[in-house]
């Protein structure tokens, strides 16, 4: 798809909501109240990244670009049947350092494309992103609107982390047609286990009220101390658990997110940071 006018995209972002609305509704009541459960920022540490890697439940994985243990974890976390996304820095209203990799304001359509095609190569297993951060980028439709051109040449889904409730970031994606979702809940934005219990909790009412529900979370130690502790016991609440491609085949009535060849491969690389 070539690039969509400014005024198509404000329109896709009016219209987005109700069509997040009704993808959120349960498929049908065989289908158990599913969440899915992102953990953001991985690649720095690798303790706690194995222990996440060896979690049973299927989790999936946001890895940032080119940090020092993103290439080994998320191969580990592949073998372990984790789902893998690219965390892809964006910038933000309070000007917080992005790391390589990162998209900002200021770039051209060419800075953009170029940065996230290195970023998407160099993450092994990729399937689908979401944003790091993004404040400030993804309330601008301009500079979405070449995140999402590249992104769809690639078999890829997008999932909005929603850090500002203004963000445009979805509503692009879903007029490029690009599989799309929106985190719910974060679990841990407070390191404590109290917080993180309360949080887990409103993704599970939100998950049996609508059919799912999307949490993301960190690899903080008492995040994982609480994933390894509490999501063995969802069965016995009647919740599952599923990656994000599989909740959102749920949403859609288990249909494929791609057909075989229409998208371009993405070829792995050891890609460059700028």
């Amino acid at each position: 798809m070539s690039g969509l006018t400014l005024g198509a995209l404000i329109l896709a972002a009016l219209t987005s909501l109700a069509g997040r609305a009704v993808a959120a509704d349960p498929v049908t009541d065989a289908v158990p109240p599913t969440i899915a459960i992102i953990i953001d920022d991985m690649g720095h540490n690798l303790h706690e990244g194995e222990r996440l890697a060896n979690i049973d439940q299927p989790l999936t994985l946001a890895f940032l670009p080119y940090r020092r243990h993103t290439d080994a974890l998320a191969r580990l976390a592949h073998s372990r049947n984790k789902e893998i996304m690219l965390h892809a820095p964006m910038a933000n209203t309070r000007n917080f350092s992005l790391g390589p990799g990162g998209l900002t304001s200021d770039m051209d359509e060419r800075s953009v494309t170029t940065t996230l095609r290195r970023a998407l190569k160099s993450i092994p297993y990729v399937q689908g992103v979401n944003n790091h951060m993004g404040s400030l980028l993804t309330q601008q439709l301009k500079p979405m609107d070449w995140v999402m051109k590249e992104l769809n040449r690639y078999p890829v889904y997008f999932i909005d982390s929603r850090t500002i409730a203004s963000s445009v970031a979805g509503s692009v994606a879903e007029a490029y047609q690009i599989p799309t979702m929106t985190r719910d809940v974060f679990l841990d934005h407070e390191q404590t286990e109290e917080f993180i219990d309360q949080q887990f909790r409103e993704l599970v009412r939100r998950a049996k009220e609508h059919g799912s529900a999307i949490g993301i979370g960190h690899p903080h130690t008492v995040t994982i101390d609480y994933l390894e502790k509490h999501l063995p016991l969802l069965d016995e609440q009647g919740v599952a658990i599923a990656t994000v491609s599989g909740l959102w085949a749920i949403r859609n009535n288990n249909q494929k997110m791609f057909a075989e060849g229409e998208k371009q491969a993405i070829r792995p690389a050891l890609a460059k940071k700028d």
